[in-house]
Formats: C-alpha cells, structure tokens, sequence
C-alpha cells in the first residue's frame, strides 16, 4: 500500500505545506516547504479567495453558519498559515482593523431582525460566534502582540463562565440571544473561543481553557440528553466535513487535540476511535457531507478521499498519540477490515 504522506505531499500545494510542517514537523526554512508554500501562495483558488476578502468585510450574511461567511474563509486563511506580509494580507488586517468595538473585539455587518431582539438594520457588531475567528485570524497572521488584538482577546476571554462560554453579544445588538437558557454554554462559541486560546501562551493552560474543554467534552458524554442552544452531537455531527465552519466532529477533535493535557481523556479518544474507523484501507479519509460554497475546492466533493480531509485526521490522531504520522498509519491500518464484499 501507498504511504498516506506520499499521497499527501502530492495533493494541492497547501495540503504538501502543512503536510511538511504538521506531519513531518520539517521546519519553515526547509527548501521543500519553502517551495510548498511559494507554490501555494501562487495558486489561482487561494489568490481569488485574498483578493475577496481584500473587500472585508464584504456584504451582510444572516446566518453565521453559512459556509460563505468571509470570517469563515478569514480563519481557512489563517488555518493555512497565511501572515502578515504575504499578498494581500496586510491589506485584510488594515481593513479589519478599522472596526473594532469600544469593547475591544472587532466587528462585522450584523443583521438581527426585529422579532429576535434585534433592530432589523444592518449594524456593526460582534457576536461570540464571529470575534472568536477574527481574533484567531488576527493572532495566526503574527499580530498576537499587536494591543488592539490583545484588548479583543482579553475581553473574549472574559466572557467565559463556570460552563463555558455563553451567547453572548455585542451591546449594539441589544437583547439577542439564541434558542437557548441564558444559563446554558453555546457550544459553537465555546468551540471558536478555545480554538483561539489554543494559540496564546498566556491562555493555553489557563482556567477559561480547562472549563471550556470540559464543558465539550461533557456534552460528548451526555449527548443523548444535552443539547444546549440546539447544538446536536449526533448522525450529522459526526459526518466528516471540511473546511471547519460549524459544529461537527472534525471541528471539534480538530481544537480539542491543540490541548496536550486532554490527550488522555477517554472521551477524545472516544471521538477519535470514530474518526479512525472512518478511514479506507489506505489511511485515507473521504468527506460524508460537504460545504456547497467550496464547491471549486479538491474538498468540495464525495466522490473521492479528501486530502485535506484526510491531513486534518492525521494531524488530530499525530496530536493525540504525540507521534510521527507513520507510526498512526500503522495504528490505523490495523483497525481496519476489509470492506464487505456483499455490501
């Protein structure tokens, strides 16, 4: 069998990047992932997604799941390892930078209508299903030092409570809230808030991350009952699906292995025992459902394994088990059957 690495390093210039940095842990200053990188930031997809959000924040979505939200292609961007100074980034933090709240996270058009709390109007706002991004964003790009990103980060980070993080919002959005007891964590937010801490030295280990941590993890293990602000964790929670935008189980392995200390807890590797029966023979991973706005991209299809998918798995299982990708393969492969034939 083919080694998924080999595969890998074949597939989209961004996929061979981060495969070299997060797999084989080569370093930035390898020829191999200086080519992979230069390779990728000339490819036409990834200059036609900057060249968008050069316009940030571009025109109002409704709904912050919508795959098309720009602060979710912000985040991919960041998620790719863009920073500042490459094409075209410097340009999206001045914009960026242009709008940020008295209370510190920066804001976006928002649009809450009249019968949810809100004013019906297009507004600049912040909400903690958005800033955490945008912050996340800002911090990949290099500007974790930079004060106005540290005023937003502390005032996210403050927001967190016994459970978790709430729906919380900015004050020009008056009374919103979202289908659930006030008292109930969002798991969306609190998902996007520890995918931001994850990031910051000074956050990482701290109280907000540990309770935050929890509090997933125990929606996992009571995921029959619980199901806070309608965030489920069942059929479709568990189909495989890129790039992270919602709440899904890729997302949610994807920031929960940034955290050594939960390595091991019986209930990430629970969810990731799932992950790892969903791979093919060859340690390769197919997506089940897919986002329609990235429809141009190798992930927006079923019909064949997804190597970005499939290098987000490894990258989980690597961080999980604390070892090379080559070793998982092993490990991977000898859970696996074959298919049956009468299937």
């Amino acid at each position: 069998m083919k080694a998924p690495i080999d595969w890998l390093l074949e597939g989209d210039p961004w996929v061979a990047y981060r495969t070299r940095l997060d797999l084989l842990e080569q370093p930035e200053t390898a020829v191999e992932v200086r080519a992979a990188r230069a390779a990728m930031l000339d490819h036409p997809l990834l200059r036609g997604l900057i060249d968008e959000l050069a316009g940030w924040p571009g025109n109002v979505i409704a709904s912050h799941k919508s795959a098309g939200q720009p602060f979710h292609k912000l985040a991919f961007l960041a998620d790719l390892g863009l920073r500042a100074g490459d094409r075209g980034i410097d340009r999206i933090i001045a914009r960026i930078g242009q709008r940020q709240s008295g209370e510190g996270p920066h804001q976006v058009p928002t649009n809450v209508p009249v019968h949810f709390g809100g004013t019906g109007t297009d507004t600049w706002a912040w909400a903690l299903c958005d800033a955490p991004l945008v912050a996340y964003a800002l911090v990949r790009f290099g500007l974790k030092d930079d004060p106005a990103v540290r005023r937003a980060v502390a005032h996210l980070a403050g927001l967190s409570r016994h459970n978790g993080w709430p729906c919380a919002v900015s004050r020009e959005l008056g009374r919103f809230r979202g289908p659930g007891r006030k008292d109930d964590p969002c798991p969306f937010a609190t998902l996007i808030m520890l995918k931001l801490l994850s990031e910051l030295d000074a956050y990482r280990d701290g109280a907000a991350a540990r309770v935050g941590t929890e509090s997933l993890l125990s929606l996992w293990a009571d995921s029959r009952a619980r199901h806070p602000y309608m965030f489920f964790m069942g059929t479709d929670f568990r189909k495989l699906k890129v790039p992270f935008i919602w709440y899904d189980l890729m997302n949610v392995l994807d920031v929960l292995s940034r955290f050594p200390w939960l390595r091991g807890d019986d209930r990430l590797r629970d969810m990731a025992a799932i992950l790892i029966g969903k791979a093919d023979l060859n340690g390769r991973y197919a997506l089940e459902s897919v986002w329609t706005a990235w429809k141009d991209w190798e992930f927006g299809q079923k019909k064949a394994p997804s190597r970005w998918l499939t290098l987000a798995a490894w990258r989980v299982l690597s961080r999980l088990e604390a070892v090379p990708a080559a070793t998982i393969l092993t490990k991977v492969r000898a859970t696996l059957r074959p298919p049956d034939a009468s299937a």
